[in-house]
């Protein structure tokens, strides 16, 4: 071959790479990858983040992150975040690589009794796509690992295995966006996804919201309410199935906004409607949303309660069929249901009580707002002569317990979502009519309500009802210490070893409450429900959050105890305003967040001396603080640095505190003033007496009188 030749097709070859190039900038490149069009169509819960180090932050802050560090699946992914960090030599890697990156993580039904999560992180500079392929050729290199590559109609995929343990991972990477998961399979939906880019996205329904504009958004959630059932169904077994199904009926999808602060979890958003025929959304369409008023008659031992406002209850059953089915019961039966039925309105609920045991049924009673209820107790009466029930009844103080003579009374009342009565007795409560499925547990009930142990009667019920939408369609309460035991009831066998094992985190917030709210143009088309979701856990703090001004635009904290002393402003990372510790006059140190909301709380034995300092001592940050007789160092966390509290000798009062610069390769030295214009100094570094605790500290500690 001629030299000519090798010139012209050399150029020939750089002319037409570079060709290639200008045509994907100008053509695939320029076109923005929407994140969402990476998201496969089964999806159940989609989570979206895009400031990973402030999530992180306000986990610790509300001392969520301690209860995750418990959980399986968070421990594997500790030990990979660690293995990360080894094989590049650094730490928090995972944590700066994340950084402000749009981050979606998807959770989808894989099988029977299975879930599995996919991962989508894009890739922002040829840097992290180097540092991606270093850790991936580490992992090759390292023999507890198998690295190998596949093809998949036409795109690459990389599987990452340890061998011996069933452990894997797949990923692929589409024009710089990272997709991997546990399951290929999902990693394959993707590709295959990406087969048809023109299809609508499962966020199509809400690309006009973006709650990462509003203040204070940690995360957001995307809820397929059509598929929720199935998501559950890995967990509940069979039977409950249709009951979840009738009530997500209400919704097709939905979108949410999450926020930590203090000692709730909020999560707000919207639901689009499900508008089938036959669903629980077509069925109270139009009609009025109301208040929980039934919380006078709510027992505190109410483990879940499912509460639905509407107008008249009759909407729920529906028109009886003109020809009807074959029914064993008196004709005369059926006008007595229908005036029983047009007498209910506004409420009508269901409530789980706590089970002692996971191996006894819990009670479960109905319960049905009447505007007249001694006319419902007439014909009731009326009711049971007509099947020739017992006329005998049962007090338990003020009510009677009596039989209905009628099976499945309340689904015939108001619809198959009451259905699972087979024999009931009622109760006439106030304005409510009370069915239980079986005499002992309304007995139980009962007892309660003439004892005023209910809900209106507990602060901490109030309360948590206060921060709850005060008018909504469907409200579900649940009591997450009450429903321990009916979890492990309704769990299926393979699912409550994990339910026990996070048993921690599962009671952190005790407090839960999902409520929709229909809009006020419900009738137009696009209305959308307003949806809240709250998990909360009953306020025992040292101060008391309080609107500030006519206007509530912010918040004033009001501690149970007067402050003493200047407060220090902490800079925080990530955050636009600072953090404050302040002691109040009990000696107790306190760490206000950004957020304004008491993180943590440290008693001190006596007052402090000096100023409040963030300094880094012994390679941890924290902050350094004294009082008359000891010196302290606390973390971020406010957990006192080992070797601390340091214990002045007797001699010494000191009357305040500082720190050396750091010389080269030296440790820095604290320098105490002991008051009389004396100044004594020393280094983080002593050793404990032989004989004493880690925190006992004798004369013999190095402290030397400064020049």
């Amino acid at each position: 071959m001629s030299k000519k030749l090798l010139v012209f097709l050399t150029g020939l070859f750089l002319l037409a790479a570079l060709a290639s190039y200008v045509y994907y900038r100008r053509t695939v490149a320029a076109v923005p990858l929407d994140p969402w069009a990476l998201v496969p169509d089964d999806a159940v819960l989609v989570t979206a983040t895009r400031d990973q180090p402030t999530l992180v932050r306000h986990l610790k802050e509300t001392q969520v992150w301690d209860n995750l560090t418990t959980v399986r699946y968070f421990q594997n992914l500790e030990n990979t975040v660690a293995l990360i960090d080894s094989l590049t030599g650094s730490r928090n890697v995972v944590l700066r690589f994340l950084g402000r990156k749009h981050v979606l993580t998807s959770v989808h039904v894989t099988g029977p009794g299975r879930f599995d999560v996919l991962l989508q992180v894009p890739i922002g500079s040829v840097r992290e796509y180097r540092q991606v392929r270093s850790l991936v050729d580490a992992l090759a290199r390292d023999p507890q690992f198998r690295v190998r590559t596949r093809d998949y109609e036409g795109t690459l995929l990389t599987e990452i295995n340890e061998p011996g343990t069933g452990r894997g991972l797949t990923f692929l990477n589409h024009r710089n966006h990272l997709i991997f998961s546990p399951n290929p399979l999902l990693v394959e939906a993707v590709v295959r996804r990406l087969a048809g880019p023109a299809q609508p996205t499962v966020a199509a329904d809400f690309q006009g919201t973006d709650f990462f504009r509003l203040r204070d958004v940690d995360a957001t959630l995307l809820i397929n309410y059509r598929r929720l059932p199935q998501l559950l169904g890995v967990f509940f077994r069979a039977d409950v199935g249709p009951s979840i199904g009738a009530l997500t009926s209400l919704g097709r999808n939905g979108q949410l906004e999450m926020k930590l602060a203090g000692n709730k979890v909020v999560f707000n958003g919207f639901v689009n409607p499900e508008t089938t025929a036959g669903s629980l959304h077509e069925r109270l369409r139009g009609q009025p949303a109301q208040r929980l008023r039934m919380a006078e008659v709510l027992s505190l031992r109410t483990a879940l309660l499912v509460h639905l406002g509407l107008g008249p209850a009759g909407v729920l059953r529906g028109p009886r069929p003109a020809t009807p089915r074959p029914d064993t019961l008196n004709p005369a039966v059926l006008p007595l249901l229908d005036s029983l039925t047009a007498g209910l309105s506004q409420e009508v609920a269901l409530a789980y009580l706590a089970p002692p045991t996971a191996r006894v049924k819990p009670g479960r009673l109905a319960l049905m707002w009447c505007a007249r209820p001694a006319q419902q107790a007439l014909l009731l009466g009326q009711l049971r002569r007509v099947v020739g029930a017992s006329p005998s009844f049962e007090r338990v103080g003020p009510y009677q317990i009596h039989q209905t003579g009628v099976p499945e009374l309340p689904a015939r009342l108001v619809g198959p979502l009451f259905a699972g009565f087979r024999a009931p007795v009622v109760a006439v409560v106030g304005s409510y009519l009370v069915f239980g499925d079986d005499a002992a547990a309304l007995r139980a009930w009962l007892q309660d309500v003439a004892a005023e142990n209910v809900w209106s009667r507990s602060p901490t019920q109030v309360a948590f009802l206060q921060e709850t939408q005060p008018l909504a369609r469907l409200s579900v309460v649940l009591d997450t210490r009450n429903a321990w035991n009916l979890l492990l009831r309704g769990l299926v066998e393979e699912r409550r070893a994990g339910l026990l094992r996070n048993e921690s985190l599962f009671k952190r917030f005790p407090q839960v409450a999902l409520q929709l709210v229909p809009a006020a143009n419900e009738q137009e088309e696009g209305a959308q429900y307003f949806s809240q979701l709250l998990l909360r856990h009953p306020l025992v703090g040292p101060a008391v959050a309080r609107p500030q001004g006519s206007t509530g635009t912010g918040s004033v904290l009001a501690f149970k105890t007067p402050l003493a002393g200047a407060p220090l402003l902490v800079p925080v990372a990530g955050a636009t305003r600072p953090g404050v510790l302040v002691q109040d006059a009990a000696q107790v140190l306190h760490y206000v967040t950004p957020e304004n909301v008491v993180a943590w709380s440290d008693s001190l034995p006596g007052p402090l001396v000096g100023r409040l300092q963030r300094r880094t001592v012994a390679g941890r940050a924290g902050y350094l603080l004294a009082t008359a007789g000891q010196l302290h160092f606390l973390d971020q966390q406010g957990r006192p640095a080992p070797q601390f509290p340091l214990n002045l000798p007797d001699s010494v009062r000191a009357t305040g505190l500082s720190v050396s610069p750091e010389g080269a390769g030296a440790a820095p030295r604290l320098l105490v003033a002991g008051g009389a214009e004396t100044c004594f100094c020393t280094t983080p570094t002593a050793t404990p007496t032989p004989t004493g605790s880690p925190n006992a500290w004798t004369s013999t500690w190095p402290l030397s009188r400064c020049t």
